[in-house]
């Protein structure tokens, strides 16, 4: 992995080599200018936006947002896109359904899982993501529809790749860890020609999961990329990702009275067969072109292919024992599950960036049209039959078993969007900036399934055969409005309010979940969502370090509620509530120390329920306090240390019946680099110092310990 930078021979190579230049920069430095500034080396602080819907810097966007950048990434060895969430407060990780798998985010106490994004545009799939060919993560916070359309309700999530550059670099990297983990990805960049580059980014990874029996990862990705017209009016990218994976699926231990099983955390309750097998392919193009020094023209085309095939197996307690009854008297039911399924998305975006005006009114307006088109067709398999387990002593070993695996619904999902955009950015003077924004989505479903009886399972009655068929059109507009003023040249406050929606087949499904495979939101309009929130966003340390501040609330005014005169559908009759606070210092307290923290308090409520239903309980996945901290301290140019550790609140699982919850927990981290020259480093991270049992990935029916202690050394060459 490339070290972090710090002003020796070794760092300025690296950021010679592959720092992506800011934003506003892109495409308008001529290719062989070479610029020789003052500023101190980089740190984990990120200044500018990566989307073209946002003309400001991040100091002076309107909204919350949280940047991971590499150098922060490297630094805390993250492998995936969980290592990387999982320290940024106010998100908690949701576990797999049987419907889909990969990541889960939870922001600000909504689902994020189909808020995911690659370079501004959707990435849909259900895989888990790896960091290889990542340069920033962004976390936007809060609704944000008016830029990305459905979903978005606590926040979206967008990776910014590597891209090509002129100067040429290679960055090679070998991690080999506890649990059988080895690692290795390479980073080549070359130019050639007057203004073009080519990049290569390669990835292989295969480890278990520290204290987690079973749990087994096996995955390779390559994303080339290829650049021309770099540092000129117009300018072309196109790049292609492909990930494979090929994983023993983890499901974790089972609830019981509440809590998860007292049994010891390495316990695996699946079969050594069970798989998990996902590819994803993203093959897109942008073309940049400055029509003037004013007017700005963004295209972007993705398509984009993904299919899955796994079977996993869910570990339940059912029925429910007696509270006296002895674990080892206690046996699990292995509730498998086995699919399917391939998504397709085709989309296109057109963006014009515009300055208008002169003097002391000035405009920065974005306008632009989206088009794209998703599918989604993935078959469903109960397992009839499977022998279960002891619930002290599972068998995992053996080879699964069962006395049938038939398909329980075939669904064929065909979902298509355009909308139209503008966001505009009016500058009154040096102080004060208006937003005014907003999106039209024209969102249309065909949702088709085939579904066939079989024996029942623990929330399927097998009773049902047949065909069914819906279809939705759904018309929404979104907005965003803000006011921001720069008190000085560093600081910035600002107040804005933002809506989103959620349609019913945003997930390319009108299935609400994997086990009952109902369709209780198929007649339903979208949930509306709104928000308020004041921050604040100041440079300090000669703007080295950000301190930027919010507090929001977010309310779903129409929350999806059991409908208790139509049972085995739901109403639009429910009202949940986020509101809270958050706090981030990033950036250099010295020129030998750096600083990653991060604090959000989450107060998540219930407001309005189905009749008959608890209203004021706590909203699941939403923690009230959670904080994470990071510190690297450079004892010389060859030598630094980091050590960092984040705090979570108690959740809740579920938030219905008695409710399933898991208590707080805190978690330390540690990283040494040594520099024995100025193309090759040695660095040891070791995460869960202490070696705590702790539970992250949550779900109403299975929980996921976190993994134990794990050390990784990283061996990282540079020329």
């Amino acid at each position: 992995m490339r070290p972090l930078l710090t002003g020796a021979s070794l760092g300025l190579a690296t950021q010679a080599a592959f720092a992506q230049p800011p934003a506003a920069d892109r495409g308008s430095r001529p290719a062989d200018e070479i610029v020789v500034t003052e500023s101190p080396p980089p740190s984990y602080r990120v200044e500018d936006n990566s989307l073209s819907k946002l003309t400001e810097s991040i100091r002076d966007t309107p909204q919350s947002i949280a940047t991971l950048s590499r150098e922060l990434l490297d630094d805390r060895g993250a492998t995936s896109l969980n290592d990387a969430l999982r320290n940024v407060p106010g998100i908690t990780l949701g576990a797999g359904e049987f419907s889909w798998q990969g990541n889960n985010p939870i922001i600000r106490g909504f689902s994020a899982r189909d808020d995911l994004y690659l370079d501004g545009l959707r990435d849909f799939g259900s895989y888990a993501r790896d960091p290889f060919n990542l340069e920033t993560v962004e976390i936007l916070l809060g609704p944000s529809s008016v830029l990305f359309g459905r979903g978005s309700t606590g926040g979206a999530i967008n990776q910014v790749t590597k891209e090509p550059h002129r100067e040429s670099a290679t960055d090679l990297a070998v991690n080999v860890g506890s649990d059988s983990t080895v690692r290795a990805t390479a980073d080549l960049s070359r130019g050639f020609g007057e203004s073009a580059a080519f990049r290569l980014n390669l990835l292989a990874h295969e480890g278990d999961v520290a204290d987690r029996d079973g749990a087994r990862s096996q995955r390779w990705g390559v994303a080339p990329s290829l650049a021309f017209g770099i540092g000129s009016a117009t300018s072309v990218l196109l790049s292609y990702m492909h990930q494979s994976a090929d994983d023993r699926p983890d499901y974790g231990l089972p609830w019981l009275n509440g809590r998860p099983a007292a049994v010891p955390r390495h316990n695996y309750y699946g079969f050594e067969d069970d798989y998990s097998n996902t590819d994803a392919d993203m093959l897109s193009a942008r073309v940049r072109h400055e029509i003037n020094a004013r007017i700005h023209l963004d295209a972007q085309v993705r398509a984009a292919n993904y299919s899955r095939e796994n079977r996993i197996t869910e570990p339940l307690i059912t029925p429910v024992p007696p509270a006296s009854t002895p674990l080892s008297a206690i046996s699990v039911y292995r509730y498998v599950f086995s699919g399917t399924s391939d998504e397709t998305l085709r989309t296109a975006q057109l963006t014009a960036t515009m300055e208008l005006g002169s003097g002391r009114i000035r405009h920065a307006l974005v306008t632009g049209v989206e088009r794209s088109r998703e599918t989604s067709s993935p078959t469903y398999s109960f397992g009839n039959g499977v022998p279960s387990t002891s619930l002290l002593d599972p068998d995992w070993h053996r080879a699964f078993s069962a006395v049938s695996l038939d398909p329980r619904v075939v669904s064929d999902t065909d979902a298509g969007t355009t909308a139209l955009f503008a966001l505009d950015t009016l500058k009154l003077g040096a102080k004060w900036q208006v937003t005014l924004g907003a999106r039209f989505d024209h969102f249309d479903s065909d949702y088709a399934a085939q579904r066939f009886a079989g024996p029942a399972t623990p929330f399927n009655s097998g009773t049902v055969a047949g065909t069914e068929a819906f279809s939705h059109v759904d018309d929404v507009a979104s907005y965003r409005t803000a006011v921001v003023y720069k008190a000085t040249e560093r600081a910035s406050l600002y107040l804005a309010g933002s809506t989103s929606f959620n349609p019913s087949a945003q997930s390319l499904s009108l299935l609400t979940t994997g086990r009952a495979l109902g369709t209780e939101n198929a007649l339903l309009d979208p949930e509306k969502n709104r928000s308020l929130e004041l921050g604040a966003k100041l440079g300090l340390n000669q703007d080295r370090l950000s301190l930027t501040s919010a507090v929001f609330d977010i309310t779903k005014t129409n929350a999806r509620v059991a409908d208790p005169g139509n049972p085995g559908f739901n109403t639009l009759g429910g009202e949940q509530r986020i509101r809270g606070a958050s706090v981030d210092l990033t950036g250099m307290l010295t020129p030998r120390l750096y600083l990653a923290s991060g604090y959000a308090y989450l107060d998540g409520k219930v407001v309005l329920s189905a009749a008959g239903a608890v209203a004021g309980q706590r909203l699941a996945n939403t923690p009230q306090n959670s904080f994470s901290v990071w510190l690297d301290y450079r004892v010389t140019d060859k030598l630094d240390f980091g050590a960092g550790g984040r705090y979570v609140g108690d959740q809740l699982a579920m938030n219905t019946g008695a409710g399933r919850s898991v208590p707080s927990y805190r978690v330390f981290d540690a990283m040494a680099r040594y520099r024995l020259s100025a193309k090759l480093s040695v660095k040891l991270n070791v995460t869960n110092l202490g070696n705590e049992l702790y539970f992250e990935q949550l779900h109403p029916w299975h929980v996921i310990p976190g993994p134990g202690r794990t050390a990784m050394v990283a061996v990282n060459v540079v020329f």
